[in-house]
């Protein structure tokens, strides 16, 4: 691992001036380690939960250093073809029928079957070359004739293998093609690997990286960025969106909102000329900023609290909720009503609710032997019609 005695920067100060040029606003931990990646040539590992702008400080390292960015987006799995490497097999069909005389050629004269093999193989190396070598990510991270920032994002959702796959690449910025060579970067890229930590990652891959963990910001910086942004919200409604966002989180969600979430909703409310934070205009506008169901539940029941403390929850915000023991739910949409054959309306949300009520079944219908079913009793007519209509059919 090499050591940069100049780098793209003069201090950790001038980092983050140089990133909130681009719009991202850094704290000086942040900072440090973005001016020490530059100066020790070392991959940065940022691990945190989704939204808090990890792939976005890759983006703006490429902006802010003048590097392209080349990413490699990580998924559930993913080969190392698909991140390293490959063989462009339709060039190389291709050039075999253009040369097929010439191969020709060189066989002509071969003795036996096994001469003409042989002389064929070792033509081999023409076929596996740079001339048809397909390179991703990775390599092209590598062979990139000018400077580069490499983001290879959400590694932890790719298999364990690619972690494998990665070492290499990290520790000393070469790659090994067996059919080829050796592939070393004339310019080492800025590697930013990042985690939202849906698994644990090897030791192996974070001991050739400096670590980075990456909370959501302190009230006064997310303050900041939004107002870096220019939403046209104004600035008393965007600290008292910032405050209610940070509430949100602090509930028990599937999805806590993420910064740029708070974004868009700044910009969703400027949008709409709110000049009040009022419960009602929140809950209107919540799913901007959460995605499922019962997160939003959730949200509606804290808006009204989280604008006023001594506010008193209304009856209805947006969706129309019946907490009552029968645990009713009705959302006021059509794909909650169905319709019997004979035309009358039910309430599919009641439906589906009444089928969780307790004790519906019996001790024993889950395989309790300590249960047995309750069988009603059949008639000897009722038999007999069941077995003629089977019968018939």
């Amino acid at each position: 691992m090499t050591c940069s005695a100049e780098g793209p920067f003069d201090s950790v100060d001038a980092v983050g001036a140089a990133l909130a040029e681009q719009g991202y606003i850094t704290d000086s931990r942040l900072a440090t380690t973005v001016f020490l990646q530059t100066r020790l040539d070392k991959p940065v590992l940022i691990e945190g939960p989704a939204g808090v702008g990890k792939t976005e400080l890759a983006k703006v390292l490429a902006a802010a250093t003048g590097r392209g960015l080349i990413r490699l987006q990580c998924y559930e799995g993913q080969d190392e073809t698909k991140a390293l490497y490959e063989w462009d097999y339709g060039k190389q069909l291709l050039y075999t029928q253009m040369l097929r005389d010439k191969i020709g050629e060189v066989v002509a004269d071969a003795a036996t079957l096994h001469d003409a093999v042989t002389r064929i193989g070792a033509q081999e190396s023409v076929f596996f070359s740079e001339r048809f070598l397909a390179p991703r990510p990775l390599l092209d991270a590598v062979r990139s004739e000018q400077p580069a920032v490499l983001l290879v994002d959400e590694v932890d959702r790719a298999d364990e293998a690619l972690e494998a796959v990665l070492l290499e690449m990290l520790g000393e910025y070469q790659i090994s093609i067996p059919e080829v060579g050796t592939f070393a970067a004339h310019q080492p890229p800025y590697v930013v690997l990042t985690s939202n930590n849906t698994r644990d990652l090897a030791a192996a891959l974070k001991r050739r990286c400096l670590h980075l963990f990456l909370d959501y910001p302190s009230a006064e910086r997310e303050l900041e960025i939004v107002r870096s942004k220019r939403t046209g919200l104004p600035d008393a409604l965007a600290e008292q969106l910032v405050h209610i966002v940070r509430g949100l989180r602090e509930l028990e969600l599937r999805k806590a909102p993420s910064i740029s979430e708070t974004i868009d909703w700044a910009r969703t409310l400027a949008v709409l000329g709110a000049d009040e934070l009022s419960a009602q205009v929140l809950a209107d506008t919540v799913s901007v900023v959460v995605k499922y169901d019962k997160d939003v539940d959730k949200a509606l029941g804290a808006l009204p609290r989280l604008v006023d403390p001594n506010a008193e929850v209304p009856v209805s915000l947006g969706h129309s909720h019946d907490h009552s023991h029968g645990h009713g739910h009705h959302h006021g949409h059509s794909h909650n009503e169905h319709h019997h054959h004979d035309g009358s309306d039910v309430d599919g949300a009641a439906v589906r609710a009444a089928k969780d009520a307790p004790d519906r079944f019996d001790d024993g219908y889950y395989g309790n032997s300590s249960g047995k079913l309750q069988r009603l009793p059949v008639n000897a007519g009722q038999g007999s019609r069941s077995f003629a209509r089977r019968r018939a059919l």
